[in-house]
């Protein structure tokens, strides 16, 4: 087993996990700590150390909201439960979990970027243990990132001394923590030239970032994202504070900077990094990725359609019930006048296809809602179909039965569970299916990291059910219900519609 590794900048000794065939190291430095003057500037080299580090524990966790206080915030049960975790602004670490016995095995690596909405999160989180999907043969590496005010404020200040990299510090995070990989990863038995990149929600458009930011080319091979993407059709589901430009932000950072009771960058890097933790929860501002035409060049969705981002394998999908996409309106007149500003001369089609004759205002909204998720992927599936581009694309629902009192159906990121196998560590009482679907979507990820295509046998011997690539003439995706199963089921004839009007329009 490969209990020490000498990586660029020194000896790290890690320890068996629960399988002591894998070995985890965790707490492992892979850019100088973001404080001081490195506060909101591009993550630098780390330092080397003396001796061997002991890589026994997960670092601290990124500055944030303190987790497992709010008791009306659902993942405060589910995985946030702890809230004496430790939190620090020297926070940049990330863990690797490895099966190899020996550095010359190639072994395909996924690089796993979490999620909460550029607020939360943290690589600790109990559903994100590695070892499963190492126990397949894979490396697994988990990346920490600067998150809210410390990963992405803007500011003329910021700007001035650092026109390359202004903003989008976060992002910049998860970029050198990928290249660190590059670099180091053969020392823990890793391939680095076969990465997987990987995210779900914020993770996921994570993904979606480093996948069109044009300097990243060759960084890695294939892409997950799971919850990511998404695209609205009545315009109204937006979350506030994204596609930013960068002097739209550095108003927001000016007026930040005024609240914290500073004039300048210097003062503002001279504040204890507590304290403006604390006066960011009390500003109550949403601090995510914004348009800089330095790393983020615009709307990744956009940019994905536009085939600028790199053309590899994606896995891509969602829970059943997430992220619905409802026509804001109070009566039958309005819902009318929506239809025909939003679709001019199909609006009729529309009223059709939502039952507008025949059906009562909530029936009717009803019919029209759409899973914005789903919409996204369609519309990227037929772009990737028309442009010629037909990169491998593989679309999956994730749609089984879960238990709990909450009753809280296919919730935002349930499927991590599963896609981890890390069941046993959630308070739910799964039982024998669920532990059996966890199987075969760990499968799955674990054959698509490993070539770009999901197919292959289950560890009971037999074949997994067969999953196609999505295209606009196959436009079809894997179902995770009771069991996996490939559904050959066109999409409604409302969502045909949208599609078709999108590209119509756009």
């Amino acid at each position: 087993m490969l209990r020490k590794v000498q990586v660029e900048n020194g000896l790290l000794q890690g320890l068996p996990a629960a399988d002591p065939r894998i070995t985890v190291f965790k707490g492992v430095p892979f850019a100088a700590p973001p404080v001081g003057d490195n506060r909101w500037r591009a993550p630098q080299p780390a330092p080397n150390w003396e001796g061997t580090l002991k890589a026994f524990e997960f670092a601290p966790i990124s500055m944030q909201a303190t987790p497992g206080l709010n008791k009306e915030d659902f993942y405060a049960r589910e995985w946030h439960v702890d809230p004496d975790i430790p939190m620090d602004e020297d926070n940049l670490y990330l863990n690797v979990w490895t099966p190899a016995t020996s550095q010359d095995e190639k072994l395909p690596v996924y690089v796993w970027i979490f999620g909460g909405g550029f607020q939360y999160g943290y690589t600790a989180e109990m559903e994100f243990d590695g070892e499963r999907i190492a126990r397949r043969g894979v490396v697994v590496v988990t990346v920490n990132y600067r998150l809210g005010i410390f990963g992405f404020l803007s500011h003329p200040d910021i700007t001035a001394e650092a026109p390359n990299a202004p903003t989008n510090f976060g992002l910049l995070d998860q970029k050198a923590g990928i290249e660190w990989v590059k670099r180091n990863i053969a020392a823990f038995g890793g391939d680095p030239d076969n990465i997987t990149i990987g995210g779900q929600s914020a993770g996921g458009g994570s993904v979606m970032h480093q996948l069109t930011a044009p300097q990243n080319e060759g960084l890695f091979n294939k892409a997950v994202v799971l919850s990511g993407v998404f695209a609205s059709v009545y315009q109204n589901r937006g979350i506030p504070g994204f596609g930013k430009n960068l002097s739209q932000a550095e108003q927001d950072g000016v007026k930040f900077f005024d609240f914290l009771g500073v004039s300048s960058l210097e003062e503002a890097r001279k504040l204890d990094g507590e304290y403006v933790r604390l006066k960011a929860l009390e500003y109550k501002a949403f601090w995510g990725p914004v348009v800089d035409e330095q790393f983020v060049m615009g709307n990744t969705f956009k940019l994905f359609l536009e085939n600028k981002r790199l053309m590899v394998p994606v896995l891509l999908g969602h829970t059943s019930s997430e992220f619905y996409s409802v026509p804001d309106v109070s009566s039958l007149d309005e819902f009318k006048d929506m239809a025909e500003q939003m679709f001019g001369p199909d609006a009729d089609e529309f009223l059709r296809l939502t039952n507008y004759d025949s059906a009562d205002l909530d029936q009717i909204i009803k019919n029209a809602s759409v899973r914005t998720i789903e919409y996204a992927i369609r519309i990227a599936g037929q772009a990737n179909s028309d442009t010629g581009a037909n990169t491998p694309l593989y679309y999956y629902n994730f749609d089984p039965e879960i238990p709990g009192w909450d009753n809280a159906g296919t919730f935002h990121s349930a499927d991590l569970w599963f896609f981890f196998e890390t069941l046993a560590k959630c308070w739910r009482p799964f039982v024998g299916k669920h532990y059996d679907l966890a199987r075969q979507m760990c499968n799955y990820l674990a054959n698509f990291i490993r070539s770009g295509d999901p197919n292959g046998k289950d560890s009971t011997g037999e074949d997994m059910p067969q999953w196609d690539r999505y295209t606009a003439e196959a436009p079809y995706g894997m179902v995770f219900g009771d069991k996996a199963e490939f559904v050959k089921e066109e999409p409604n004839d409302l969502m045909k519609f949208l599609v078709k009007h999108y590209f119509k329009n756009n």
